[in-house]
């Protein structure tokens, strides 16, 4: 593990895990991304051994969580908290105060003349991703900048890894994972936010507000969590590890 040593696994953490950059390492496109063998084995034993208190929290939508699970559906927030499935299977959206629907069009227009720009319709977000075409960060965030200004009061603009998230300001992973904390089993455990990304930072701020731990994947920006890991896969050897030491505990 990279940095300070992490802390004893309990019993009564309650895990919040981003996807990309954390749990799966990143590809050229959100499609190509590879689910590695043994990680929905690990899931399921996390989620017997903290009581199901277990929930994906991704800028990707809903649909595409449970296409990269399937068939597992596991408690989650899609679009940065713009939907949550909470346990036992209610989805409820948050209320955003803006349409980015508008957006989409200029959007598809300023891509079509860079080639290796991705725009990403999820539905209530929007994502601008340029993996493939890195010298165009400057021209989207000129271009982003002049395309929402308008609406900075009610949109945000956030970068992640290669890629530019558009979104209402209304909802964030912070409020993703405070709405998931008043659903049982979440109720009353000691929150433990993983993530790589700006995008990550608000769910790290509740997390730390109400007693948890944040921890960032990766050594690259600043961040106000607690710890860090490498990489996705010291991420997947971590919670392997607090598997291994749950299980022994509770023999």
């Amino acid at each position: 593990m990279t940095g300070c040593p992490l802390p004893t696994p309990n019993a009564n953490w309650a895990l919040f895990l981003d996807i990309d950059g954390t749990l799966l390492d990143i590809a050229d496109t959100p499609t190509a991304v590879v689910m590695p063998p043994e990680l929905p084995d690990l899931l399921d034993a996390l989620l017997k051994l903290f009581g199901n208190a277990v929930a994906l929290v991704s800028g990707r939508s809903l649909d595409d969580i449970d296409r990269l699970f399937a068939p597992r559906k596991l408690p989650a927030a899609g679009q940065h908290g713009a939907e949550i499935r909470l346990p036992g299977g209610t989805v409820e959206c948050a209320p955003s105060g803006a349409d980015l629907s508008a957006l989409f069009p200029a959007l598809e227009a300023f891509a079509a003349d860079r080639a290796g720009l991705l725009i990403e319709e999820k539905g209530r977000t929007i994502a601008v991703h340029y993996r493939n075409a890195p010298q165009y960060k400057t021209d989207i965030e000129d271009f982003l900048g002049r395309l929402t200004g308008d609406q900075s009061g009610t949109v945000e603009t956030i970068g992640g890894h290669r890629v530019f998230e558009i979104k209402p300001r209304a909802f964030n992973k912070g409020t993703a994972v405070a709405r998931l904390m008043q659903a049982p089993p979440f109720v009353g455990r000691c929150p433990v936010f993983i993530g790589d990304d700006r995008t990550d930072e608000d769910g790290f701020a509740f997390v730390q507000a109400h007693g948890g731990l944040a921890v960032r994947v990766g050594m690259a920006g600043a961040s106000i969590a607690d710890l860090r890991l490498g990489g996705p896969g010291e991420t997947r050897a971590w919670l392997a590890h607090v598997r291994d030491v749950l299980t022994e505990k509770a023999k």
